[in-house]
């Protein structure tokens, strides 16, 4: 197999990994990662196909994991009832329960509310140059979802420093310092959320901690702890993915020149933002049995680096790949994944985006960056460290 020598940090990948990705499928469709030291695949068949495997899965066999460090008890306690981190069975009884729960009709029932706190935030952005990002598209999601939890817009500040600090342990510049911040997250977030079940069980509102609870109550049930992690997931996957693409495909459109052919049909708009700049670019599965792809043999436990990035800009699917054309016709990238761990947030990211963009630039049309914008070291996350802009 041949290598791919290319580190996740590196600040010039940092702001385009693309060119990288390119460098790599041209190869081959499987590729030795020596930073990870797994396999990447690079081209959309590839990755579409391995995430809808079910040879493959998210779960290390039972018999090669490692010892959980003693310093992230706390953390890995709640990925242990993560949907993310699960396959069947049990990520299907999870799932089943939680989609009664965050139903597509609560979804679209959110509509009129977040176009009311997109519309309120927007008006709040100041003359002059200001950061979009932190002023914008960071709190929309994170006050939506805390309102869907029931949670007061205040506490939306400490939700989001724990989601933060949670969600930096996925990232290539990971340490013991990230570690410890993490496990001490969760310890408090899981706390809190305890709490709030409490409430909820004694006294029932229309949220979604009490409509999760309920669908404990039939039959099967979601246990206090698979509750919790399942309010943390929701946030902690749905707020970082929808910031950065807010902040990804803003700044694609403001660069190209190209918002009104977006708010034309942003439907299609924000499908081409997903494809063109995604906010995850790499999810891992381990091989389950014995298996072989493109002539490489994977034995149980065996890890691959499924690159969402770059399937998203396979030539092979998309003409002129690297063009940003938020009126491309849609085809299905990979940014929600596919098969069983398709994003259950999907919907509401759509809405969010859908809604957040369309307001911004309607109330702000001529909008404009006045510096550029970089990149964070996240990866693998793929996001803006600010977007300054001006609104008149």
């Amino acid at each position: 197999m041949q290598s791919f020598e290319q580190s996740p940090t590196d600040p010039v990948f940092v702001q385009d990994p693309y060119p990288a990705y390119d460098r790599a499928r041209a190869v081959a469709p499987l590729v030795w990662w020596t930073h990870y030291q797994m396999p990447a695949a690079m081209d959309h068949a590839t990755v579409n196909a391995l995430l809808r495997d079910r040879r493959f899965g998210r779960e290390c066999p039972a018999e090669l994991a490692g010892a959980i460090p003693d310093h992230l008890r706390a953390f890995y306690a709640v990925e242990a009832h993560s949907m993310l981190e699960l396959d069947p069975p049990r990520h299907t009884r999870l799932r089943g329960l939680v989609l009664r729960g965050f139903t597509s009709r609560r979804i679209k029932e959110l509509a009129p509310e977040i176009k009311a706190l997109a519309t309120q935030l927007a008006r709040d952005l100041p003359q002059g140059p200001v950061d979009v990002l932190a002023a914008y598209a960071t709190p929309l999601p994170v006050i939506v979802i805390a309102r869907l939890l029931g949670v007061p817009d205040s506490l939306a500040p400490q939700l989001l420093a724990w989601s933060n600090a949670m969600v930096a342990m996925y990232q290539a510049r990971r340490n013991r310092a990230i570690e410890d911040a993490a496990a001490t997250a969760a310890q408090e977030f899981s706390d809190f959320l305890r709490g709030y079940v409490e409430e909820r069980r004694a006294q029932p509102a229309d949220d979604l901690i009490t409509h999760l609870i309920a669908a404990e109550e039939e039959g099967e049930k979601l246990s206090t702890d698979e509750l919790i992690t399942t309010c943390i997931l929701l946030l902690n996957a749905g707020h970082e993915a929808t910031v950065h693409t807010l902040g990804n495909g803003l700044k694609a459109l403001l660069q190209t020149g190209t918002q009104n052919v977006a708010l034309a049909d942003m439907d299609l708009a924000v499908e081409e933002i997903l494809r063109h700049d995604p906010p995850l670019h790499m999810f891992t599965r381990y091989a389950l049995e014995p298996v072989t792809i493109h002539g490489h043999e994977f034995q149980r436990g065996d890890q691959v680096a499924l690159m969402l990035g770059a399937a998203n800009r396979d030539p092979a699917v998309w003409d002129s790949a690297d063009r940003f054309d938020p009126a491309r016709p849609a085809k299905p990238h990979t940014s929600f994944g596919a098969g069983v761990h398709f994003c259950v947030g999907a919907p509401l990211a759509r809405l969010e985006l859908r809604i957040g963009l369309t307001t911004l630039l309607r109330m702000y049309p001529d909008l404009r960056m006045v510096e550029p914008a970089r990149y964070a070291d996240l990866y693998h996350f793929h996001g803006l460290e600010r977007l300054i802009v001006e609104t008149t």
